[in-house]
């Protein structure tokens, strides 16, 4: 890590202080902890990020789909009634629905590569799961065949979706490809000890370049977080929380993209 680097990351550390602060007196009867990080030094770029932490006791994660019609992350969250969503997996922009494997409560939603097993998406990009356990426990791990998933009992939700970013605290190994190596904006997940991040990175605007993956591997550490895999990215990229609607900025001109599923937030029931 550079020296100039260095201090950046520690400018950031002092803002992000300020944010947490500031967002816990607005939040705190939910206890969700939102606050948006603008910067125009890190990583000698200009960037808007937006992070929302979801400590695991109070807060149960799902997997909002449609299979035949894109809805926008707002929608999906709206219509369960969540308290916050992030846009999630990658989908057919054509025809609608996943193009990973996708499994909700023991079923099957979608194959990697569609809904036959015999047209598997070939792309190394693809490499990760999401893992929802029937005890809303989150998890991240490199992708088994879908067989497997299919023949487990223990998952409430399984979304496939990539590259791995961090396992064990460590930077997972990232294919050489112009979707690794360029900024975009980004969507992703993290896991620390005691919570769930969900982050919204913007780009492709004149207040945000986005990041490459290299980058926000380097971002993810300095927020502690010891797992972490990439979502649906680009013009996808969508942060939503009720009663203050879309937090980020999206990258396409319409605004908001329609997606095929989203990862929502919802308070546990006692």
């Amino acid at each position: 890590m550079t020296k100039h680097l260095a201090l950046v990351l520690l400018s950031i550390l002092f803002i992000t202080r300020i944010g947490v602060t500031q967002e816990l007196a607005q939040e705190s009867k939910a206890s969700l902890n939102f606050y948006q990080l603008s910067i125009d030094t890190l990583f000698e770029s200009k960037q808007v990020i937006s992070i929302l932490k979801v400590p695991f006791e109070k807060y149960t994660t799902q997997v909002a789909y449609n299979q035949s019609v894109l809805k926008k992350t707002s929608t999906f969250a709206t219509e369960s009634n969540a308290i916050a969503a992030i846009n999630a997996g990658f989908f057919n922009m054509k025809s609608g629905g996943s193009v990973t494997y996708l499994e909700i409560n023991d079923s099957l939603i979608s194959y990697t590569g569609g809904t036959r097993p015999d047209h598997p998406l070939n792309d190394s990009l693809i490499n990760g799961v999401v893992i929802i356990t029937k005890l809303n426990k989150i998890k991240f791990e490199h992708k088994k065949p879908d067989s497997v998933y299919l023949k487990s009992l223990n998952e409430d939700a399984v979304l496939a979706t990539g590259p791995l970013l961090l396992l064990n605290g460590e930077k997972v190994l990232l294919a050489n490809k112009s979707f690794v190596n360029n900024r975009h904006p980004r969507t992703c997940l993290c896991l620390t000890k005691n919570e769930l991040i969900m982050i919204a990175v913007d780009g492709r605007s004149e207040q945000a370049e986005g990041m490459n993956l290299h980058e926000l591997q380097e971002f993810l550490l300095l927020k502690n977080c010891q797992e972490a895999i990439n979502l649906d990215g680009g013009g996808s990229t969508t942060m939503w929380m009720k009663d203050k609607g879309v937090v980020n900025h999206p990258s396409d001109k319409t605004g908001e993209r329609s997606v095929a599923n989203a990862i929502i937030i919802k308070l546990k029931e006692n």
